[in-house]
């Protein structure tokens, strides 16, 4: 498990200015589940990525895998593969010369398998790394970091620059190493919507700061979104008194409610108010977070890019 504790990280900027970078922030990312960091460019999720993964020192709290510091740990270090947004390959190297390097660097590191994914990503393994496309480099760092074989990868701004075929290929490859070999991915982006379908938990990071963390089915069980038309005003003004109501949008007499309940405590609410029309409808990650965060007063459309 990677547990991180009051994290915090300040630079100073210009000689003089200090920026808080990452702000307290307490994780838990449980093994074998895929955790989501979420949050515009600049809202710390680079500098908290290579704080996980032992590249630079915080100043302030804790970060552990398995209980033990990640930083100046080379132990701890052998558990992770860290992706940078902008990865490093040799200057004059190939994909195969990259593998050589990895499996000197991780005894887990499986070239046979590494290949094998080269060969079905269509990179070839001699040509020169400096002549592929961004895509082509963002895909040729996620089969390298599968293939080292360690239980946790990190990957900064994950699909950035994969069309849509490959970026969900790449997700089918995270979702049998789950499966296969325990692998715990952690994915960062500035795009919710490129993620969400593929993360057991999300944190929504905001000028250094954890707004929101949590399991995305808990998220979903424990709000609804109800569309109704009540029979008259005073219906409605009785069914919102039972409601803890998150937001509320009206268009003429059709009402648009995020609630705060499971689906089987709002139908039980309904049953005695008159409505000429009630549906439940299910919600997406997007609107669970503008509605989580509206209630803590953020507006996430003006933090998450879509």
């Amino acid at each position: 498990m990677i547990e991180t504790m009051h994290l915090t990280k300040k630079f100073r900027v210009e000689g003089k200015r200090v920026v808080t970078a990452v702000n307290d922030v307490s994780l838990k990312l449980e093994d074998a589940k895929v955790f989501g960091l979420v949050g515009t460019n600049g809202a710390g999720k680079s500098t908290l990525l290579r704080i996980l993964s032992g590249v630079m020192k915080q100043d302030d709290g804790m970060v552990c895998i398995d209980r033990e510091p990640v930083y100046d740990n080379p132990e701890s270090k052998a558990k992770l593969f860290f992706v940078p947004s902008d990865s490093y390959f040799f200057s004059t190297g190939c994909p195969m010369d990259m593998g050589v390097y990895y499996q000197c660097v991780y005894d887990t590191f499986d070239m046979q398998k590494y290949l094998k994914l080269l060969k079905s990503f269509n990179l070839d393994p001699e040509r020169r790394i400096s002549e592929f496309s961004k895509g082509m480099k963002k895909q040729l760092s996620i089969l390298l970091a599968l293939s080292a074989g360690t239980r946790y990868v990190l990957l900064d701004e994950t699909f950035d620059g994969l069309d849509p075929l490959v970026r969900q290929a790449m997700k089918s490859l995270f979702a049998n190493e789950i499966v296969s070999r325990g692998l715990t991915p952690v994915l960062s982006s500035h795009n919710l919507r490129e993620i969400e379908d593929i993360c057991d938990s999300i944190g929504l990071l905001h000028q250094g700061g954890l707004l929101l963390s949590s399991d995305i089915e808990d998220m979903k069980l424990g709000m609804q979104k109800i569309q109704v038309v009540f029979a008259s005003e005073e219906d409605r003004k009785n069914a919102e008194a039972m409601l803890h109501i998150l937001t509320h949008e009206s268009r003429g007499r059709l009402h648009t409610y995020t609630v705060s309940a499971s689906r089987e405590e709002t139908e039980q609410k309904f049953r005695g108010v008159p409505t000429v029309f009630f549906e439940v409808l299910p919600l997406s990650l997007e609107e669970i977070f503008i509605s989580e965060t509206e209630a803590s007063g953020y507006d996430i459309r003006k933090i998450i890019l879509n």
